[in-house]
């Protein structure tokens, strides 16, 4: 009951926590393409792995458990709003939990990459992060029509 009555308070805060969390999952492999250009040890490698490191940990982590803790309220609250559980075995919701797992999947390879940078291991090519950096934009562009036309 309490949740039903926040409910439009846990959707606002859990589109900030989406906005947030994508800006980051966009912008990280992108530092990373500047980190290959850098040379080791220069004072362009150590700028980068503070701003990865701070992107990171500061933003992309806590808007992550952001919008998984409110998206995870708002399932609770339209299980109780529909009056059960039954409504999430529609296709949308299973597609649409299944993107959000693979966005946090990409999260977690993002995670590593940075650990990498961070540990002067890298072994990937600035293509293969221009690639990637494409994947959170692809996922969204899947969840998003999913979420506001078959969630409706």
């Amino acid at each position: 009951m309490i949740l039903a009555a926040a409910y439009d308070w846990l959707r606002a805060l859990h589109i900030l926590a989406v906005i947030a969390w994508m800006a980051a999952m966009l912008y990280l492999p992108r530092l990373f393409v500047y980190h290959c250009a850098a040379r080791p040890g220069g004072e362009l490698d150590e700028t980068l792995k503070i701003q990865e490191r701070r992107l990171l940990k500061g933003i992309m982590n806590p808007a992550m458990i952001a919008t998984w803790l409110f998206g995870l309220l708002l399932v609770w609250s339209n299980a109780e709003r529909a009056g059960g559980w039954t409504i999430f075995l529609h296709w949308a919701w299973i597609a649409k939990f299944a993107l959000v797992l693979a966005m946090s999947a990409m999260h977690g390879v993002y995670s590593k990459r940075a650990r990498l940078f961070a540990e002067g291991t890298n072994d990937w090519s600035d293509k293969r992060y221009r690639m990637l950096n494409e994947v959170p934009f692809l996922l969204a562009f899947l969840i998003v029509p999913i979420a506001v036309v078959a969630l409706k």
